[in-house]
């Protein structure tokens, strides 16, 4: 909606706009007479600014929308709507539909001819509930068929062609001949299709006005570059054409096919009145409005009558009674054009860009018409846009309302005014799919009630108390957006900073989207279209330009980065508590700024603005807030052809379906990587198949690891909920972790490098996961899938105070030394273990105890410890010669290598249990985290049957915690903690708290 107060004058080139005044063979009038333009100096009306100001801010300064909460009106006069003659065509007894067909369904000839041969079908009617019309909903009711039902169809230009008479338009201004090629272009591209449609015999004429139309328009254009400029009526009248050419070519194709049609030039009949003249055509996919654009309904009827009875009769449309009995019965089809009208003046005029929804429910409403169907390239009026919010889908209805409310915050699949002709007579819009017609779309009908009518039952209730209702249809954004901000003009008064502040917007023309204040400092924040917001900035300078130089104003600034509105819109949101909550949290969870707040009166819709980069993955937060989608959670896997990582995609495939099913979430692997190898998703889409990673990754499209490439990619995926899984346990990509969650992004770290690396490091992500609101889940990296550090933090934060932490954390050792004896000798138990795929990928690591040191620090950080693996006492079973001796070859020819020095301790070893059996114990790898003291250390001793080692089975872990309440007996994790399976399922585990956590701030 535009604020502004207007000083009109003729446009300086009007005298051009009489050249398209529509000829005979366009335009009939009911006198006969052609109109003239007007003189070139008409009078100029003037509003006071301040005056105007005074009264736009007086009501609300929050957010300026459509807003219609006055009932209608009882029913349209009858002056507003043509006669029964028209209604009501060659007596019907079915009343018109309309259908309008957008440039994107008329691109090309197979394209008409899907729009007519979809006409021809809904001409012909369909089956209906006896009794009852089609859209009561009736179940077990006998149908019947309607009969042939009155059509007419408004057409917005062929695809493409309204940008290519702009830039006819334009070039005109520099080079002529390059105006008059843009021209020909546009022409013969129209004139291609036109030929593939229909006979020569009808066409011929068509291309003969088709030419003269350009012939018209270039002599205008040519006189552009003697005034240097373009006037708004030139670039209105001469886009224009771009409707009349395609009406009369899906014309001539109905005319082929033998249909009873016409073709009506809308500037023969629709007259509006404009609040600025000097509009133009308005930003190409704009939904602010139609510029002040409406009919003249009275004067629209007159014509449309005369129309009918004129060519409408010539064109056999309109039967007459001597005629009658050779009528067919067939319904009448009508062609009409989208987007152009007249002035009362007789002056060629637009309804402004994507003004052809416009068009078409004015004709709705001036021949009854009983639905409007908008045929679209999209299954009705979506929840989100789908190319941004992937899980968005089709609203089965909607309030007009809410659908003014959605496409004036951006939703670009309906004009913003076209509701408001069906409104008077409760006309029912329909939104449905071209390229799937058999799918019934979106029906908008029906008005909300009014804030009055709400607030009598005066109880409010949360909205996740009403289970199953939704209170938002749909979200939606507006992009390219500015802030401008006047900061600190106490001195003058709140009342008078707003009048000025209105004032000086209304006197630029600039759209004022968004209005908020601060009273307390007399600050002022407005919302205006990005292209308008230096002229906005110069315009409130000036208007301020004494208080900046006294300052009595701090400052007046506009952002200099892109902005946009974010908006979720739906009747449902009055009167229930926590919808703005759940908006504002979905944001903040997916690490989006606000920098605006605003609620409209209407309490319709609630818009915030935030950074244009965010807003896409604004929007699918959302999206998923509201529950309008299960949650997504997009991963990507690092180390995936690992075994871990192989491990946790088998677990992944396996349960992807339960997952959505059970808990309401889905997980999107977006992107994979081996050491050398990644392959991530266009645009941060799911991969097809993650069944085979190792084909993945040999493919073509597979790039060379890059981290910082992949980086970027995490970046760029728009959904909130973004997880890494890094099962490399690599020191380098650990450095990644804290400007991952910097950006956002949630990491999964089975690995201990991070966990127990260097100890600037460790801290400097936990402050990156603080100040982010995301999660660093590393709970495999200790105990595998035993909730060993869940466990910890639980006993901490319910205030139990920690003393002791005891046990074997090493898998490896646990099968070595459960399986050692006098038969079976240790470099064999080494062997066998590896074998099971219970060790490390350097075996070395678990040997030396350096595996179980980076556990213990990890639990020794937890309980509040700052220590690092050098200050963990270790005993490692390996000489120096075998620690540090460089091997080379293959994993497997390495392990050999390893396996065969290893013979060389089987004596020691043996002696070792040989000593602790005689004493009547085991040996076992057992580590101390004592907390008072500050000591940890691990190392192989001989256990009695007292110790809760004596029995740890084969691959098991066991922590033993002696707390202030376990006192008597310690709290026991044990159970199986080795081999890639079950690492993947503690990782898998880690996914799903992030993914119930994700959903739960849903439900």
């Amino acid at each position: 909606m535009r604020l502004h107060w207007q000083f009109f004058a003729a446009a300086p080139f009007f005298s051009t706009a009489a050249a398209f005044a529509p000829s005979n063979q366009h335009r009939r009038l009911g006198n006969g007479v052609v109109a003239t333009p007007p003189s070139p100096w008409n009078k100029a009306s003037f509003v006071n600014p301040s005056a105007a100001a005074a009264a736009a801010i007086s009501g609300r300064l929050s957010l300026l929308s459509v807003s219609f909460s006055d009932p209608p009106p009882k029913s349209i006069p009858a002056s507003e709507i043509c006669p029964p003659s028209v209604t009501s065509p060659n007596d019907s007894p079915n009343p018109w539909e309309v259908h309008k067909f957008g440039g994107a369904s008329l691109a090309d000839a197979g394209l008409y001819r899907k729009v007519g041969d979809l006409l021809i079908s809904e001409s012909s009617g369909r089956m209906v509930k006896k009794g009852a019309g089609d859209d009561d909903g009736l179940e077990g009711v006998e149908e019947e068929h309607s009969g042939p039902i009155p059509t007419m169809a408004v057409v917005s230009a062929r695809g493409g062609m309204t940008d290519q008479l702009v830039a006819v338009v334009d070039s005109a201004l520099q080079d002529i001949s390059a105006a008059e090629i843009a021209l020909d272009e546009a022409l013969e591209g129209q004139l291609v299709i036109l030929a593939e449609l229909a006979t020569s015999e009808i066409t011929s004429p068509i291309e003969e006005r088709m030419r003269k139309d350009a012939k018209d328009i270039l002599s205008v254009v040519q006189s552009l570059r003697m005034i240097r400029s373009v006037p708004p009526s030139v670039m209105e009248v001469v886009t224009g054409f771009g409707e009349i050419w395609s009406a009369q070519t899906l014309y001539a194709y109905l005319k082929h096919k033998g249909v009873k049609t016409a073709w009506l030039d809308a500037r023969d009949v629709l007259v509006v009145k404009s609040e600025n003249a000097n509009a133009g055509l308005g930003e190409k996919g704009s939904s602010s409005s139609t510029g002040g654009v409406t009919p003249l309904w009275v004067e629209t009827a007159k014509r449309m009558e005369e129309w009918w009875n004129g060519d409408g009769r010539d064109e056999g449309v309109n039967v007459s009674e001597k005629d009658a009995s050779s009528d067919d019965g067939s319904a009448p089809i009508v062609v009409a054009t989208g987007f152009v009208a007249t002035t009362s003046d007789g002056v060629p005029t637009t309804l402004k860009r994507s003004g052809s929804d416009y068009s078409a429910t004015i004709f709705a409403k001036l021949v009854n018409s009983a639905r409007v169907t908008m045929w679209k390239n999209t299954d009705g009026v979506y929840t989100a846009d789908p190319r941004r919010v992937p899980e968005a889908f089709s609203i089965a209805s909607l309030k007009y309302d809410e659908a003014m409310e959605l496409a004036y915050f951006g939703a670009q699949v309906l004009h913003p005014s076209a509701m408001v002709p069906c409104i008077d007579g409760n006309i029912p819009v329909y939104v449905r799919n071209i390229f799937n017609p058999a799918f019934e779309g979106t029906k908008i009908q029906g008005r909300c009630s009014s804030l009055s009518q709400v607030n009598q039952d005066g109880k409010v209730v949360n909205w996740r108390a009403n289970k199953g209702e939704i209170p938002i249809k749909g979200i939606t954004s507006v992009d390219a957006v500015g802030l401008l901000t006047l900061e600190g003009a106490s001195v003058i008064g709140g009342a008078e900073v707003a009048e000025r502040f209105m004032g000086a917007m209304a006197s630029a023309n600039i759209d004022v989207l968004i209005i908020t204040q601060a009273s307390s400092e007399s600050s002022i924040t407005v919302v205006v279209p990005e292209n308008q917001g230096q002229a906005a900035l110069a315009a409130l300078r000036s208007a301020f330009e004494l208080e900046l130089s006294r300052s009595n104003v701090n400052s007046i600034s506009l952002t200099d980065i892109p902005m946009a509105i974010v908006a979720i819109v739906g009747e449902g949101m009055a009167m229930q508590s926590g919808v703005s909550a759940s908006f504002m949290s979905s944001l903040a969870k997916a690490n989006v700024n606000i920098r605006v707040i605003a609620q409209g009166s209407s309490e319709r819709q609630v818009a915030v603005v935030v950074e244009a980069k965010d807003a896409s993955r604004a929007l699918r937060a959302a999206h998923m807030a509201f529950t309008l989608s299960s949650t997504m959670v997009s991963v990507a896997i690092l180390g995936g052809t690992g075994k871990l990582g192989s491990a946790l995609i088998r677990q992944l495939n396996a349960q992807k379906e339960d997952l959505a099913k059970d808990l309401n979430f889905g997980v999107c692997v977006n992107a994979v990587a081996s050491s050398t190898k990644m392959f991530a998703g266009q645009g941060g889409q799911c991969l097809v198949s993650i069944v085979d990673v190792d084909e993945l990754l040999e493919s073509d499209e597979a790039e060379d690891l890059d981290i910082d490439k992949l980086t970027a990619a995490f970046d760029a995926d728009v959904n909130p909920h973004r997880v890494v899984i890094d099962c490399t346990n690599d020191d380098n990509i650990a450095n990644y972790y804290e400007k991952w969650m910097s950006a956002g992004v949630n990491v999964i770290s089975p690995g201990k490098c991070a966990a127990a690396g260097p100890i600037e490091r460790y801290h400097a992500i936990q402050e990156a996961e603080r100040a982010n609101a995301v999660e660093w889940q590393y709970e495999s990296s200790v105990g595998s899938a035993l909730p060993v550090l869940t466990t910890l933090r639980d006993l901490i934060q319910t205030g139990d105070e920690v003393q002791l932490l005891r046990g074997c954390l090493s898998g490896t050792m646990a099968y070595v030394f459960r399986n050692m004896d006098e038969t079976t000798t240790f470099s064999d138990a080494v062997r066998s273990a590896i074998e099971q795929d219970f060790a490390e990928n350097d075996i070395r690591e678990d040997l030396s105890g350096l595996d179980a040191a980076r556990k213990i620090v990890i639990l020794a950080r937890e309980l509040g410890l700052d220590v690092s693996v050098e200050d963990v006492e270790v005993e490692s079973l390996l000489p120096e010669n075998i620690q540090n001796k460089e091997y080379e070859g293959t994993r497997e020819e390495v392990h050999a290598a390893i396996l065969e020095d290893l013979k060389a301790l089987d004596g020691p070893m043996l002696e070792r249990y040989r000593e602790a059996a005689a004493e009547g114990k085991l040996l076992r790898y057992k580590f101390v985290v004592d907390v008072s003291n500050g000591k940890c250390e691990c190392g192989l001793v001989g256990v009695d049957d007292s110790d809760t080692l004596y029995r740890l089975r084969e691959n098991e872990n066991l922590v033993a915690f002696e707390t202030s309440r376990y006192t008597t007996s310690p709290l026991i994790i044990k159970g199986a903690a080795a081999g890639p399976d079950l690492s993947a399922s503690g990782m898998f585990a880690d996914l799903l708290r992030l993914g119930r956590a994700f959903a739960g701030s849903q439900s």
